[in-house]
């Protein structure tokens, strides 16, 4: 799959560096396309670290995917159930020194602008849980691409960016996993940071594609 998307869309990459190139990281992406999931993990790839994300569990039974989702380890979510087993196996993932993906929002943004949408604390309570701070990825291109309604436009040569950010480090903050005003307000604050940064990825963007 990543040399297909090496050769369909014009890449550009910017501070990978970021990502350390050992220990546990925690990752958390802006989501404006189903196209981001494969988005990220080449990021990720090309970091030479090897991605984990927290994945609906729908697609864990889909054909065609469910197989990959198993072989690569990939963590299932059950949405609305409430189970808290989707923290914890993420959290012993990072305990483990692994890469742990996560979208914030839980789900393609629904904003006509693409813009980020008010993430759930989940990404907070785990950077807490397991005591690192949170790396923010983000990316502008790939909107267009891919949508629940289904493909888009496949033109080929599509700009394609991706940008990490500065490590958002909530674990010294002194907030308390249980204080919910407190995880509220850092997954506020985090939400902020990956709309200034995917901003300001837009704002660069080649007008000639922001359309089309």
């Amino acid at each position: 799959m990543f040399p297909f998307l090496r050769a369909w869309f014009g890449w550009r990459f910017e501070r990978l560096d970021r990502i350390p190139a050992a220990g546990p990281v925690l990752i958390a992406c802006n989501h404006a396309s189903y196209l981001d999931p494969l988005v990220n993990a080449y990021a990720v790839v090309r970091a030479n670290r090897r991605p984990r994300f927290l994945a609906k569990d729908d697609l864990f039974r889909a054909f065609g995917i469910g197989w990959a989702m198993r072989g690569t380890r990939q963590i299932p979510v059950a949405r609305g159930t409430g189970d808290q087993s989707p923290l914890r196996n993420a959290e012993a993932a990072l305990r483990s020194n692994q890469s742990v993906v996560v979208y914030p929002e839980g789900t393609v943004t629904h904003r006509d602008d693409g813009l980020p949408m008010e993430g759930r604390t989940g990404t907070v309570r785990l950077a807490l849980a397991a005591g690192v701070p949170i790396l923010p990825m983000v990316s502008w291109g790939s909107a267009p691409v891919w949508q629940k309604s289904g493909p888009g436009s496949l033109r080929p040569g599509r700009p394609i960016w991706v940008r990490v950010g500065e490590p958002f480090d909530v674990a010294g903050r002194g907030a308390s996993i249980d204080d919910h005003d407190a995880v509220r307000a850092l997954t506020d604050e985090l939400m902020g940071v990956l709309t200034a940064d995917v901003e300001a990825l837009r704002a660069a963007y080649p007008a000639a594609w922001a359309t089309r």
